[in-house]
């Protein structure tokens, strides 16, 4: 697409943080050519990732006849609870390290390549490898995925129309990733070899990290530190370095004891998953405790906190459900559904990419649906579509529930029983997901909204711990009853918060 360039003597344009921005002939959609850059690394990064998360627990819990680690379906559980919710809370001393010292742009770089050597080592045998590899790719995606983010708003001027409009077409690759990767990596694992899907996982990183480099031209200085990390002593960063030092031993000091006293034992998976359940909890229980009596807020504030916390709840429990998707609903695709096409067995991981391409089809209509409500003033408020969300994803759970109990004569079942689950569960989080990020920026405190965004990571990651223990009792719970608890938890929650929609719109004070 062509647009004008800037003549000679125009001033260059800047970005929201003052960054350059190259001002090019060609554009991408009509958007920074940058864009194009980023949305390539992001949808390389998420095809590897989600593809290798297809496979993860299909992995552990496949026999050693069968090329798998033999886990029993609770420490398999386990070990993928921990794997997801240490990508969310990886992410905030990935975003302080780019913002304190590397700059996001290096963070971005230093990431990839430590994702695609995490991937590469788990395509080797050997659970040593197996572990140093999902401890490589959670390092590295919590230096990629906050900063890369960060570095799509740098893209645009602060009055740029266009950056809602940029940050829906880099989501957009964040699921064509999603919706190819569990294909592509989920049929070559599951049907030559999953060590072969683990390592065509880190070959996309590494296409991924090729085009981002070569693409480095078009980003202008956007996501370059601002300075040098030597003149970066001030005593504001050096007292944050103190923080986060004191913090770190904290959590030391706070496994330690949890293990000393028996209430944990840190030394098993399931044991280690507990442990940072109690962790993540107090964290959270800590961040609120500290604001409302000694953060200085006023009345109105603390009722908007107050929400906040509300929201969280809601958060967690909307999560703890919706990554069943790569759990104990895997596990469901694999044992107990009927994937036979035409005489040909459809790998269980290619269940994985419906909610991807459900969402690159709905977003676009349900940013319709409440354009068009907002005008006819019908637009659901935040606590309403949040409560929406949850009532959506205990809905798909009672379609398990009958799912199970079909499955319950011995028969496998029809794949429409997950498409349909899935079909609801996206439904649901396109209430949910895109409302948290944007109501909690609102809400928080202007001085704590980087606290706020913190403990919304920390929600997420709560949930998908819960997820994880949750599925481990895949084998050991009727799965009528498994489903059926999920489906009445998320249903209670979403309508106590239906209840409560009059209450939570008045403490927010008017924020919308």
């Amino acid at each position: 697409m062509q647009t004008p360039a800037s003549p000679p003597s125009s001033p260059p344009i800047r970005a929201e943080d003052g960054a350059v921005l190259p001002a090019e002939p060609r554009g991408f959609f009509g958007h920074p050519r940058g864009l194009s850059t980023l949305f390539f690394t992001e949808m390389w990064e998420r095809f590897s990732f989600y593809g290798m998360k297809a496979l993860l627990i299909l992995f552990m819990t496949a026999t050693a006849a069968q090329g798998g680690l033999g886990f029993d379906t609770n420490k398999a559980s386990a070990i993928y609870g921990l794997y997801t919710s240490a990508v969310y809370l990886t992410a905030l001393p990935g975003g302080w390290l780019a913002d304190r010292f590397i700059g996001q742009r290096r963070a971005v770089l230093v990431g990839g390549i430590i994702i695609a050597l995490g991937h590469f080592s788990m395509a080797l045998p050997g659970v040593s490898f197996f572990y140093l590899g999902l401890v490589l790719i959670v390092t590295g995606t919590g230096l990629l995925k906050p900063n890369i983010s960060a570095m799509v708003g740098g893209l645009y001027a602060p009055d740029d129309a266009r950056r809602d409009a940029g940050f829906s077409i880099f989501y957009m690759g964040i699921n064509i990733g999603v919706s190819v990767a569990p294909l592509v990596l989920g049929y070559l694992g599951e049907n030559v070899s999953w060590h072969a899907g683990f390592g065509l996982a880190g070959v996309g990183m590494v296409l991924g990290l090729i085009q981002y480099v070569v693409g480095a031209k078009h980003l202008g200085t956007v996501g370059l530190p601002s300075r040098p990390a030597a003149e970066d002593s001030t005593p504001a960063h050096t007292g944050s370095r103190g923080v986060a030092l004191a913090m770190g031993a904290a959590l030391v000091v706070l496994m330690g004891g949890l293990q000393a006293l028996g209430v944990v034992d840190v030394t098993s998976a399931v044991g280690l998953a507990n442990a940072v359940l109690v962790i993540i909890v107090a964290l959270s229980l800590a961040v609120f405790g500290y604001l409302f009596t000694a953060g200085g807020l006023d009345a109105s504030e603390k009722k908007r906190l107050g929400v906040i916390g509300v929201f969280f709840l809601g958060s967690f429990i909307f999560w703890a459900g919706f990554e069943q998707a790569g759990s104990s609903l895997n596990l469901f695709a694999r044992s107990l559904t009927d994937r036979e096409v035409f005489g040909w067995t459809m790998p269980a991981s290619f269940l994985q990419s419906v909610n991807g391409m459900f969402i690159i089809t709905l977003a676009p209509v349900f940013a319709w649906l409440w354009v068009r409500l907002s005008r006819r003033g019908l637009e659901p408020s935040s606590p309403a579509k949040f409560a929406l969300g949850l009532m959506m994803l205990g809905a798909g759970f009672l379609v398990m529930v009958a799912a199970s109990h079909a499955a319950a004569s011995g028969q496998k079942v029809s794949p429409l029983w997950l498409v349909l689950t899935y079909l609801l569960h996206t439904f649901g989080e396109l209430c949910l997901s895109p409302v948290g990020l944007s109501t909690v920026t609102k809400l928080a405190p202007q001085r704590t909204v980087g606290q706020m965004m913190g403990v919304w990571f920390m929600s997420m990651a709560l949930g998908n711990l819960i997820a994880g223990r949750v599925a481990g009792q895949f084998e050991s719970m009727p799965l009528p009853q498994l489903f059926g608890q999920v489906a009445a938890v998320t249903l209670f929650a979403g309508g106590v918060l239906i209840a409560a929609v009059g209450p939570l719109r008045r403490m927010m004070g008017g924020v919308r």
